[in-house]
């Protein structure tokens, strides 16, 4: 009986003190929680207070923090008792209490998600957010993405200072889970995507295609375009069917245009490209203005042995042969016409697409 009540006694007291430890180790811990609390810490905490704009945020024990209105999506839906996670925005704000957000909170879960989904060799897109140990470093919620400075880009390094803030795409060449790092290789995406572009590119081109190019440098005999990553070439004889002294007359750099492929070598890996031959040449044009049967004004600007060429007025030129000239079959053409003499015939036949036009005397003008 003295034994039991001793028992009693002793369990009561280890209770007590238990009881005791459990409630210094929970007021330090809150304690010492409140004074950590830092801008970008991530918390899970229950809504308390709705008010009309904003919510009181409970983050643990005595501890309150204070989410706006707009960070909700809807927040007509949000009821007293929601769980879940914040993020410090704020370690004070006007009314002395610490600001968090849920959205800030809710996009570093769904990066991280991202983050562990990504495998060796998994593409991704990141922004820059700044520059260490010669390399780049941004974030992907809670992991830490770094990428060397010799994998940033194929040629010479630029000045990487320059590229924070800027967005890029990357491949994972190294995970480390627990430590939640990826290394990354810009350099190696951009030869990944340039290889695959170039395989279909050569798998799908051919003479006579008509095709979507970008102007990357002009020189005084052409310009180099690039086609869907592959860079092909521009003389300049095939920009446009009027004489130019420069191709800047015609295209400028930077500017898309559409072409026609004249000429492919597989083997060196050589594109040749026409402007002028998507575009109807001034001949064809003055040929369509032409009525058959109609009568128009022209010169003879070449002799030959079965006929003349006549140019007329409007620039289209075409054929007059001996035998439209004239009924005598023993006359020669220089006997009819003379070169430079003007004359008016009549069009018998016009082909636009052959470019050819036949014509017959009317009547010739002395020069």
């Amino acid at each position: 009986m003295k034994n039991l009540t001793f028992k009693k006694i002793f369990v009561s007291l280890k209770y007590k003190e238990k009881k005791k430890m459990n409630e210094n180790f929970n007021l330090e811990a809150i304690d010492k929680t409140f004074t950590s609390y830092k801008k970008g810490q991530m918390f899970d905490g229950v809504v308390v207070i709705k008010r009309q704009d904003g919510v009181i945020f409970n983050i643990g024990g005595k501890n309150d923090a204070f989410i706006p209105r707009d960070d909700f999506d809807d927040y007509e839906s949000l009821k007293i008792g929601d769980r879940f996670k914040v993020i410090i925005t704020n370690q004070k704000n006007e009314e002395g209490i610490i600001e968090v957000s849920k959205r800030l909170a809710d996009d570093k879960t769904l990066a991280t998600q991202n983050a562990q989904k990504l495998k060796l060799g998994s593409s991704f897109s990141f922004v820059v957010s700044g520059n260490r140990d010669g390399g780049l470093v941004s974030r992907m919620g809670e992991y830490e993405i770094f990428i060397p400075s010799d994998e940033i880009f194929t040629t010479a390094t630029r000045d990487i200072r320059k590229l924070v803030g800027k967005q890029f795409d990357a491949t994972v060449t190294e995970i480390n889970r627990e430590e939640k790092k990826i290394i990354a290789s810009i350099k190696l995406l951009a030869t990944q995507v340039k290889e695959r572009n170039e395989s279909l590119f050569w798998n799908s081109i051919f003479v006579n295609k008509v095709v979507k190019g970008k102007v990357k440098k002009i020189l005084p005999y052409g310009a180099f375009v690039d086609v869907d990553g592959v860079d092909c070439f521009i003389h300049i004889s095939n920009i446009s069917h009027k004489r130019i002294e420069n191709p800047n007359e015609e295209i400028k750099e930077g500017e898309e245009y559409t072409f026609k492929v004249l000429e492919l070598d597989r083997i060196n890996k050589k594109v040749a490209l026409s402007l002028k031959a998507l575009q109807e040449s001034p001949k064809t044009l003055a040929i369509r203005e032409l009525v058959v049967g109609n009568t128009y004004s022209g010169e003879v600007v070449k002799i030959l042995k079965f006929g003349a060429i006549i140019k007329l007025d409007n620039g289209a030129s075409g054929l007059l042969h001996i035998s439209n000239a004239t009924e005598d079959k023993q006359k020669q053409i220089y006997e009819i016409v003379k070169l430079d003499q003007k004359v008016e015939v009549v069009v018998l036949d016009k082909d636009e697409i052959e470019e050819r036009v036949s014509f017959g005397l009317i009547h010739s003008k002395s020069t």
